[in-house]
């Protein structure tokens, strides 16, 4: 020390310390550490799905191996694999890798990670990979101040979040970096991520002799929906707090599915997403609705949510029903049932449930018509009964070799051109219609449909 002053060799010490001088292979043994974190892969070799952005030869694997990577952003729900990979490239890099939470730390905890970095590249020519966790949570400020680091070069920026990028980090700064987005686990994957748990003596539960039963496993990863985190936490949570079944030093401990239940605290529902419950479930869901009865509505929508049902298709089943059910007899049906599968894919589980409850309820509670898809089948009963019949001459494309007015052809008449924008003209092929296709009914707003359509075909036949 000099006048109080770190000298540069003495700040390149601290500022290039690793942060990882415990490595993951010691922290991931430590004592006391979570299940979850002891399981950590620590290569691209034991990293586990995501196989779109980190397959074979695919840019980010690359761009890992090579050690050439560029700034990016990690989005995707918990559980899956952000953290992680981060950890692995901090394992590969030659740069620096320094650690950061937007949760816990401020803008100047960031001034002092950057100037660090800047230093570093001055001095020693040596990059500093900087991993913000939860980045969404820096607000606009935060994400200013670390925009012109990311733009020359000082930090490469490893962003990870879970809520939309595109929405929740400045443009700015989203445009200097490349979002990868990264998907739930299958079911398959995080079955193996639990055997192998259950069977690694160093970093699993292999000495504590834990047999995972067939209903308990399928239990932990149905409910855990795709979350490796969640799946170890209540896999460990469930085997330590199980008794060995006897007191020999070879005793198992027999983890079932009640255990299971109660270390995720979800209880088990009888419900197969591919058998006969999911099918009779959806058609009570579906005919609920269209008897006009919102709580039995919001009573199979719980019950599939709760299975983990994929969203997904109950919003689709939503937008079908609005028109086969509802239909004109409430045109805003369809309005909102398309809105709740937009916030479906725009919102995310488990918030946009209340969107769907909010569609289900509306559809239950309005008036019913099936008198477009009544109308729909008659017409497509004709188009597949009857000879293709040419299309009236006047309704033909004016442009078109068949549709050029010869003399003596009727002309098209315009409808804005007479008073209430209607005139009486044919539309239809001649003698394909065998009867009235749309039929409205009185209920709801197609009751005033129908006396207008009457009108308009009382003036046709005047």
């Amino acid at each position: 020390m000099t006048d109080g002053k770190e000298t540069p060799g003495e700040i390149s010490n601290k500022t290039c310390m690793d942060l990882f001088d415990d490595t993951p292979a010691t922290a991931q043994t430590a004592p006391n550490t979570p299940l979850a974190a002891r399981m950590r892969p620590r290569t691209l070799e034991e990293f586990v799905g995501q196989a779109r952005i980190l397959g074979t030869d695919s840019l980010l694997r690359r761009a890992i191996e090579e050690d050439a990577l560029t700034s990016v952003i990690f989005f995707g729900p918990p559980g899956v694999g952000k953290s992680t990979l981060s950890n692995i490239i901090a394992n590969h890099t030659k740069a620096h890798f320094e650690n950061f939470s937007a949760v816990t730390q401020g803008i100047p905890d960031l001034r002092k990670v950057i100037e660090a970095a800047g230093l570093r590249r001055r001095l020693y020519g040596k990059k500093t990979v900087l991993f913000i966790d939860e980045i969404h949570r820096f607000n606009k400020g935060q994400q200013d101040a670390l925009l012109p680091h990311v733009e020359n070069g000082t930090v490469v920026l490893i962003g990870a979040t879970t809520e939309n990028p595109y929405f929740e980090v400045n443009a700015p700064l989203l445009s200097r970096a490349r979002v990868f987005t990264f998907e739930s686990l299958s079911d398959e994957q995080i079955g193996g991520l639990l055997d192998r748990a259950v069977t690694d003596p160093e970093r699993g539960l292999g000495e504590l002799r834990v047999v995972l039963e067939p209903d308990a496993r399928a239990h932990l990863v149905d409910k855990s929906n795709g979350d490796a985190r969640t799946a170890l936490n209540a896999l460990e949570l469930a085997a330590t707090t199980t008794r060995p079944e006897s007191r020999k030093a070879d005793a198992v401990r027999r983890v079932t599915q009640a255990i299971a239940e109660e270390a995720l605290q979800r209880r088990a529902l009888t419900y197969d997403k591919t058998g006969d419950t999911h099918y009779d479930t959806i058609s009570a869901f579906i005919k609920s609705i269209r008897g006009s009865d919102p709580d039995a509505g919001l009573y199979y929508l719980a019950k599939m949510l709760t299975a983990g049902e994929d969203a997904r298709f109950l919003a689709r089943r939503l937008v079908i029903l609005a028109s086969e059910d509802v239909g004109n007899a409430d045109p805003m049906a369809l309005v909102v049932a398309n809105a709740a599968a937009h916030a479906v894919e725009f919102v995310g589980l488990p918030e946009a449930q209340l969107n769907l409850a909010q569609a289900v309820t509306y559809l239950a509670s309005a008036p019913k018509s099936k008198a477009s898809y009544i109308g729909l089948k008659r017409a497509l009963a004709d188009v597949e009964a009857e000879r293709s019949q040419p299309i009236p001459k006047p309704m033909r494309d004016s442009h078109s070799g068949t549709g050029r007015a010869a003399k003596g052809d009727i002309p098209y008449v315009n409808p804005h051109d007479y008073p209430g924008n209607y005139v009486a003209q044919e539309y239809l092929p001649e003698g394909v219609q065998t009867q009235p296709y749309y039929e409205p009914t009185e209920n709801g707003f197609e009751a005033a449909i129908k006396l207008r359509l009457a009108a308009l075909r009382l003036e046709t036949f005047e």
